[in-house]
């Protein structure tokens, strides 16, 4: 199978190339030229197989000069028991008979950006090696909080690579930004960007179109790639786990083969959600998207008029990874509804570029309206929701999953639909530890790093070993940049 541009349908990869380039070069997101279907045939072959190999099995799908065993042993590396606490590794938890919660915080980062960067490292690997590529890759990073220590912890002292990554200065929760500031490994590098997480997207995004700074890294021996979900081998590994999530309601006797299930999503960047909908047009029955925004709703307009406006306030907010106005990959979805259109796509990301906002066509508009519904939760409502799941159904979850669990009650409130649900949640509540104490009525007595003790000590939920383990370990990065100061950064990065 080939990729292409959503900005240039000329433009043509292999797998491996996809891989290994992240991002186009003229800067628009690599894509399937076809998306493949599964039958039911497919889907009842993997219902009592383990997560590893429902993973292997539907990436075989996509990446073509990938063999199968390549991919199962690259499953395995990715998501065995040194890795997740869980051998269900993507547990489906049962809120009630219709509601259901795919936890996806149980790999070595307590985040959801582990399901994909514990795999991309490998694929990486193993591309270089199958385009014949000699330079050294290094992996650009803008992150909202998690993909920063993910795509680190993946990539550490990974042979022909190095990874920068920006992060938001107060932008982050104090647990993730220490899970990035002690990250262990000679390639690694951080950076404090002072701005917004847009700002440190942005910058990594010119810098991978500037050709004087591609030429200059060529010439040191190096070669740029992407962890961020512009990489399609951040979104594959994310498709899986979805169609995993239905499988394992099917095994279960929780729905019977065939049976649509909608799925709620947090998402910022759309990459997470985007994932849900590549698996319903590969024939998952997946009845309706939720997409879930916090403040910075602006997705949730766009779902509801058509127009895309980044010009409005943003908001820093207790669910920091979501705290986004460009939402990178709804590119890919842009391209899709428009029939691949790359002209069309390219001309609304123009116009973002220069003014800030677009409107999409009736035809997207119509394929928006079939596929998603979109809400948002305030922070007053994310921290009410936090309280009530812990007071009454005895759940624990985090700010970013309380905001999923709201708007998808919205939803329901608001068009009847008994579908049965999915709503996703996307870190453990110890990465934002300060908010759920306070949201579940208990006056945080410190900060960062203390109040782990403190959430265990009050819900006697475990704290997850990778974070406990940060206590005592010594800060190896102090670097700020200004937004525009990004591109010496990375020169001197890679001297």
């Amino acid at each position: 199978m080939y990729y292409y541009s959503t900005r240039d349908r000329a433009l043509r990869y292999s797998a491996a190339e996809a891989v290994k380039l992240g991002l186009s070069r003229e800067g628009g997101l690599l894509t399937p030229t076809q998306i493949p279907r599964m039958d039911r045939a497919f889907l009842e072959s993997l219902l009592q197989a383990d997560y590893q190999e429902r993973a292997a099995q539907v990436m075989a799908l996509y990446l073509t000069d990938y063999t199968l065993d390549e991919l199962r042993a690259f499953a395995h590396n990715a998501y065995g028991p040194d890795k997740f606490d869980t051998p269900a590794v993507a547990p489906v938890r049962t809120v009630d008979e219709s509601t259901y919660c795919l936890e996806l915080w149980h790999g070595p980062t307590s985040a959801f950006k582990d399901m994909a960067l514990q795999m991309l490292p490998q694929l990486l690997s193993a591309a270089l090696g199958k385009t014949g590529e000699d330079k050294t890759v290094c992996i650009l990073v803008a992150t909202s909080g998690d993909t920063g220590k993910a795509a680190m912890e993946g990539f550490a002292d990974v042979p022909q690579t190095k990874i920068l990554v920006f992060y938001p200065k107060d932008g982050v929760s104090t647990v993730q930004e220490t899970q990035m500031v002690t990250q262990e490994g000679a390639n690694v590098g951080v950076c404090a960007v002072v701005g917004n997480f847009d700002d440190a997207q942005s910058g990594v995004k010119r810098i991978f179109s500037d050709e004087d700074i591609r030429r200059t890294l060529s010439d040191r021996g190096y070669i740029l790639s992407s962890a961020n979900s512009i990489n399609w081998g951040r979104i594959l590994p994310q498709v899986v786990y979805y169609i995993s999530a239905y499988c394992d309601l099917v095994r279960d006797g929780k729905l019977t083969m065939g049976d649509k299930v909608n799925f709620c999503v947090p998402t910022g960047n759309f990459g997470d959600i985007l994932a849900a909908y590549y698996a319903g047009r590969m024939g998952l029955p997946v009845g309706k998207l939720i997409c879930a925004s916090n403040r910075n709703d602006v997705l949730t307009d766009f779902l509801r008029t058509g127009v895309y406006d980044r010009n409005r306030p943003f908001h820093t907010t207790m669910s920091p990874s979501m705290d986004i106005l460009i939402s990178s990959n709804l590119e890919r979805l842009l391209f899709d509804l428009s029939g691949e259109n790359d002209a069309e796509v390219r001309g609304y990301m123009e116009k973002l570029a220069k003014e800030g906002r677009y409107q999409v066509s009736d035809k997207i508009r119509a394929g928006l309206d079939a596929a998603f519904w979109g809400g948002f939760c305030g922070e007053e409502d994310t921290a009410a929701t936090i309280g009530r799941y812990y007071a009454e159904k005895g759940y624990l979850i985090d700010t970013h999953t309380a905001v999923a669990a709201n708007v998808m009650e919205q939803y329901r409130a608001a068009t009847g639909d008994t579908t049965p649900t999915v709503f996703v949640s996307t870190a453990s509540p110890y990465k934002f530890c300060d908010s759920v104490l306070k949201a579940i009525g208990s006056t945080p007595a410190g900060d960062g790093l203390a109040l782990l003790d403190q959430l265990h000590a009050v819900t006697g939920t475990t704290v997850p070993r990778r974070l406990a383990a940060l206590k005592g370990k010594a800060r190896r990065f102090d670097l700020a940049c200004e937004k525009q100061a990004m591109d010496g950064v990375v020169l001197d990065f890679l001297k």
